[in-house]
């Protein structure tokens, strides 16, 4: 029986979009983009962007942030990294890439030390704003110290004030803090911390999810156009090029990372740097890209098969859709990343291909492509309600080819909640 699948459902639900792979054929497809398709990107942009992010977002990330403070008897914390500070603050197309930033955050006290090139952007995004925002030439140790010489605050025991840091500061900056803290504040210890806000920004609220689904809408019509685009004797390179470009095109603010497209052998490298290798008949092609949009990025991967499979290719693909699925079906709040690792796995290791996989098998996704939590070996504790996460098992064979497929959603109060909505049947070009 031949079926002709669509390559995106965007009304559909889950159990429609990815039915049983019991159940799944190979299948030629023949798609373009629609004004359909255009119409749900703009619906997803527009209800992205009336979910603003205001004072009243802010000022709960940072009541969030100040209870985990307390808890861990710290006085103050100084952030650092930019997402965090993106994350914290709220503030709407006002940073980039640069770690040109430091927030400290007291009690009910917030203020931004940030530099000229973005001092207008961060006064005018915090009118309305918890936040000071301070631009003064100095460094951001001596800034800190200058004003905490300055501020009313309490010690946490009676012996010192905590200041607390993240420990992924750099050495320079840490041996920075301790020099000018010296002298001036005896009475403070500099406090180490782990990923202290990027545990909080696991849980998302319900306007990251309007984000993130805008990111997916761009991502998914993405590959809607390519497949209808890709045929044998193009390169990599120009594949990728046309992903990105399209994404770009069609209200993306950029990409959430640089696409991959790897051909035959070259999909055996999780990360292969797509190239100048043209596409051949009888190739499985894998591409992995996601847009940025709304500030969150969106992620997925899908391996379409060049002319017919042959049966070892037709039989890999079931077991990794097989892994893929049985995963998002056991995934809820109380379950492990481990737990989702082991169970790829060995729905992996029973289609014969055990130890194939190599890398963890999901990650967190929000304002950064790679975010807490992850499912993987190393991640023992239970997923929570908002967590947003990838499932990506993936079957690579060193020398023949490699193959991977992707989704992303959040963890819900009793189950999982897809948001990428291309298909799971075989794509055949």
């Amino acid at each position: 029986m031949s079926v002709k699948p669509s390559v995106q459902s965007a009304d559909t639900d889950k159990s429609a979009v990815h039915s049983s792979a019991a159940a799944q054929s190979t299948a030629k497809v023949n798609v373009a983009v629609s004004e359909n398709t255009t119409a749900n990107i703009d619906t997803a942009i527009n209800r992205g962007v009336a979910m603003s992010q205001n004072a009243a977002v802010s000022e709960k990330r940072f009541n969030r942030l100040v209870a985990t403070m307390q808890a861990e008897k710290l006085t103050v914390f100084l952030a650092r990294d930019t997402s965090d500070i993106t994350w914290l603050t709220a503030f709407e197309g006002v940073f980039d890439d640069e770690q040109a930033h430091a927030l400290l955050v007291f009690a009910s006290d917030y203020c931004l030390h940030t530099d000229s090139r973005y001092a207008s952007a961060c006064r005018a995004a915090a009118q309305s704003s918890p936040v000071t925002v301070d631009d003064r030439r100095v460094s951001h140790a001596r800034w800190a110290a200058d004003y905490l010489s300055h501020a009313d605050i309490q010690p946490t025991t009676e012996e010192h004030v905590a200041f607390g840091i993240d420990d992924g500061i750099t050495l320079a900056e840490y041996r920075a803090l301790v020099t000018a803290f010296a002298g001036e504040l005896p009475n403070l210890q500099i406090v180490e911390t782990h990923d202290v806000i990027k545990r909080l920004r696991a849980v998302k609220d319900a306007g990251e999810v309007v984000r993130l689904r805008a990111a997916q809408a761009i991502t998914d019509a993405a590959f809607t156009h390519i497949v209808s685009f890709i045929k044998p004797g193009m390169t990599e390179r120009a594949v990728q090029l046309e992903l990105e470009d399209f994404m770009r095109l069609h209200s993306a603010q950029d990409l959430a990372f640089s696409s991959i497209v790897a051909s035959g052998a070259n999909g055996a490298n999780p990360h292969a740097t797509p190239g100048e290798d043209k596409l051949e008949a009888g190739q499985c092609v894998v591409m992995d890209f996601g847009a940025r949009a709304c500030g969150y990025c969106s992620d997925m991967t899908r391996t379409v098969f060049m002319g017919e499979p042959d049966a070892h290719l037709v039989q890999a693909y079931r077991t990794l859709r097989e892994a893929n699925e049985q995963v998002e079906a056991m995934l809820k709040p109380g379950v492990t990343g481990a737990e989702a690792h082991a169970l790829a796995e060995s729905v992996l290791a029973a289609g014969g291909y055990g130890g194939k996989m190599g890398h963890g098998l999901g990650h967190g996704v929000g304002i950064d492509i790679h975010e807490e939590p992850v499912l993987s070996p190393r991640n023992t504790a239970a997923l929570e309600a908002g967590n947003v996460v990838t499932v990506e098992p993936g079957i690579y064979l060193e020398g023949d080819f490699g193959m991977r497929l992707e989704d992303f959603g959040i963890i819900t109060e009793d189950g999982f909640e897809v948001f990428t909505r291309s298909t799971h049947e075989m794509v055949i070009i």
